[in-house]
């Protein structure tokens, strides 16, 4: 049993929702835990007072905070409750809940989203001052502080991962033991939301648990705190609040995501996953993204310091030349102004963000309608937010900067007027450039930047305003191009919170890239979390190449090579392009995770949609092992598939039971190697299941 369920919720509506998701491969028993889950947090109880009034309605809410020194599970139950709901579509219910406090006009509101093909619900909290004078002090606000009931002599597990420090073990899986009397605590580092570890985790007690998930692209803080009995209490948010509100003003929390389940926890993150594809991840035109193919050269030029029209157009042409198809054109950092002084490392030099016409005289709108009339779209770099001294906002607009003078500063995106000037010229560029693909990078930790601005009574404001701006500057460019991507990237993979993905994808998932091995590590990690994520390319081999494979992938040679060995790119590329759509299925890693170059890695993406899927397999170079066993998840066991080796061509029919308890037998002679095996169900094999997102 979860924290304090009541009892308030009708039997014929969970039936109901629980109908829904089966189709998800969710159990009634899920969607039941989290619908009463909901109904103790956001409804109203039978035994509640008449609508508005005081103390009406008793559950116990998910967050928490202090108001002038008081603890909110003290005063909310006394302000003045209203309650109301909307269905937003068939599987989307808001709830909000506003308690109103009568002495100061503050208001706080808890905006909850409930699901009904998931076992799934978020909210985000609000804080309004309707007062006229500015209210006592607000601290210590937990978007979630809640306490969930771990079951009796079974191991609690805190799952979690580490974010993309620029390292090997970038997206490295970790665990924790949370016994009794254990107290963990876990924050990101600099401000940048997946500095240091990710804000994803899962709990687990025996064969059940819940996903708690932080949104906000700020310096977040979580703490999972066990007692002396079965309670483990869950407290998160924004790291630090202690600050007061002018009349007028509203602020936010982090969004929280929880997803409960029961069972196996590799199926538990593959419902988050689903959930993630079926509502979070950008529908440009309306469809879900595709697998991508981008091309570009940043490792011949310097980035866009030593490009020039000519050799991008040259570049595109080569690729198409050797039949290597781009879904886009990708120009980097550099294309704009820039102070010359910093010679080959120019790139940094940003704060002037205008088409460098000395090496592009006709704009980068020369270099985009080249690749359109060939088919290709563009992806342009930006990074806004860092300013250089010596750049026209630096000079210009100091009053929209945070920093000290002769030192980089940031663009303050909580300051509405700097706000203002950044839509309306990026927008610009983007229309004027002919940008198809929106590159947002943040190389720069911004929380002493924040911090060093907040006076003593408003530590936590110029953070809270920042994360605002920078959510709605990328809700203001998606609202005038919805067909638009954004990618979101933050030297490398920095900030790849839940908030941001919901706006954007990351085509860049780790600075550190191309070497086999991290990058087999890298995508044994993210997979758990995130189902579209991009790195690089450069390799002619096949272990190599295999091992950068991704939902997204950016071709990096150098194509004034004429002679390279450009068939196997092409041999590749088609191999790629055969198996990334079984990237958006479910995923199960098929041997423990290792950085060591003496063992193999393996994983299997499942599309039970289709029937189909694919193993990856690395014999590492030291490995002493010709072959391996991998018993295979998610299939059906009555039904046959066609397996097949894309290396040896070879197919065999096995049945899913046979597959999954026996296992398949990869054999791979060289030091290193990989393997690549596909899955079909065949027709009229039996055993078919009924087609689920």
């Amino acid at each position: 049993m979860l924290d304090r369920l009541v009892k308030g919720v009708t039997v014929l509506s969970l039936i109901s929702a629980a109908q829904l998701a089966l189709a998800k491969g969710i159990t009634p028993e899920e969607m039941i835990t989290a619908r009463r889950w909901v109904s103790a947090k956001f409804s109203a109880v039978p035994e509640a007072k008449a609508e508005g009034g005081p103390g009406a309605f008793a559950a116990e809410p998910p967050f928490s905070f202090k108001y002038g020194g008081e603890s909110s599970t003290n005063l909310l139950k006394i302000w003045k409750t209203k309650r109301s709901t909307k269905k937003l579509d068939h599987n989307r219910t808001r709830r909000t809940v506003t308690y109103t406090d009568p002495n100061t006009g503050l208001e706080v509101r808890c905006v909850s989203m409930e699901y009904a093909d998931f076992p799934t619900v978020e909210w985000t909290v609000y804080f309004r001052n309707n007062g006229s004078a500015d209210t006592p002090i607000i601290s210590e606000i937990m978007a979630l502080d809640a306490v969930f009931e771990c079951r009796e002599n079974e191991k609690t597990v805190l799952w979690h991962h580490v974010g993309s420090p620029y390292s090997p073990n970038d997206y490295r899986p970790l665990e924790a033991a949370l016994g009794p009397k254990v107290v963990k605590r876990i924050t990101t580092s600099g401000g940048r939301p997946s500095n240091s570890d990710l804000p994803y985790f899962n709990i687990q007690w025996g064969g059940a648990g819940v996903i708690a998930v932080i949104g906000w692209p700020g310096q977040w803080s979580a703490e999972f705190i066990r007692d002396e009995a079965n309670g483990l209490g869950v407290r998160a948010g924004q790291e630090l609040t202690h600050f007061k509100l002018h009349p007028g003003e509203e602020v936010r929390s982090p969004l929280i995501v929880l997803q409960f389940w029961q069972g196996d926890r590799m199926r538990a993150q593959n419902v988050w996953r689903r959930w993630m594809l079926a509502h979070n991840l950008p529908r440009p035109h309306g469809k879900p993204v595709e697998p991508q193919m981008a091309g570009c050269s940043s490792h011949q030029f310097g980035e866009m310091i030593h490009a020039n029209e000519e050799n991008q157009k040259l570049f595109v042409d080569r690729y198409l030349e050797e039949g290597l198809k781009l879904d886009y054109w990708w120009m980097d950092a550099g294309w704009y102004v820039y102070d010359p002084k910093y010679s080959d490392w120019g790139w940094p030099h940003t704060g002037t963000w205008e088409v460098d016409t000395k090496r592009f005289p006709r704009g980068l709108r020369a270099i985009t309608d080249h690749a359109h009339a060939k088919g290709v779209k563009s992806i342009v770099w930006f990074e806004p937010e860092r300013v250089a001294p010596g750049t026209w906002l630096y000079t210009n607009h100091p009053e929209w900067l945070l920093g000290e003078d002769g030192r980089e500063k940031l663009l303050n995106l909580g300051n509405p007027d700097a706000l203002k000037w950044l839509i309306e010229h990026v927008d610009k560029l983007i229309v004027e450039q002919g940008i198809d693909l929106y590159r947002n990078d943040f190389n720069i930790d911004p929380l002493a930047f924040w911090r060093a601005n907040d006076p003593e009574d408003r530590q936590g404001i110029t953070e809270i305003r920042y994360v605002m701006g920078h959510l709605a500057f990328w809700d203001e460019l998606r609202r005038r191009h919805p067909d638009m991507l954004i990618d979101t990237c933050a030297s490398g993979g920095r900030r790849n919170d839940i908030e941001t993905l919901r706006r954007s994808v990351p085509l860049l998932r780790s600075d550190y890239l191309l070497e086999p091995t991290s990058q087999q590590c890298h995508t044994y990690g993210i997979a758990f979390w995130i189902p579209f994520y991009g790195t690089g390319v450069n390799q002619f081999d096949s272990y190599a190449f295999r091992s950068v494979m991704c939902p997204h992938i950016t071709a990096c040679y150098d194509m004034r090579v004429k002679d390279a060995d450009y068939d196997a790119v092409r041999r590749l590329t088609a191999e790629w392009r055969k198996i990334a759509a079984y990237y958006f299925g479910d995923y199960y890693p098929l041997t423990s995770y290792s950085a060591e170059n003496d063992v193999w890695m393996a994983w299997q993406f499942d599309r039970p949609d289709l029937g189909e899927g694919m193993v990856q397999a690395f014999r590492r170079a030291n490995s002493t092992y010709e072959a391996a066993r991998f018993k295979l998840r998610g299939l059906e066991p009555d039904a046959r598939y066609g397996v097949s080796n894309l290396d040896t061509q070879e197919t065999v029919g096995l049945t899913g039971k046979k597959l999954m308890e026996t296992g398949y037998l990869v054999v791979l002679r060289n030091q290193p190697d990989s393997a690549i095996i596909t899955y079909r169900r065949l027709p009229g094999s039996g055993g078919e299941r009924s087609k689920r997102s």
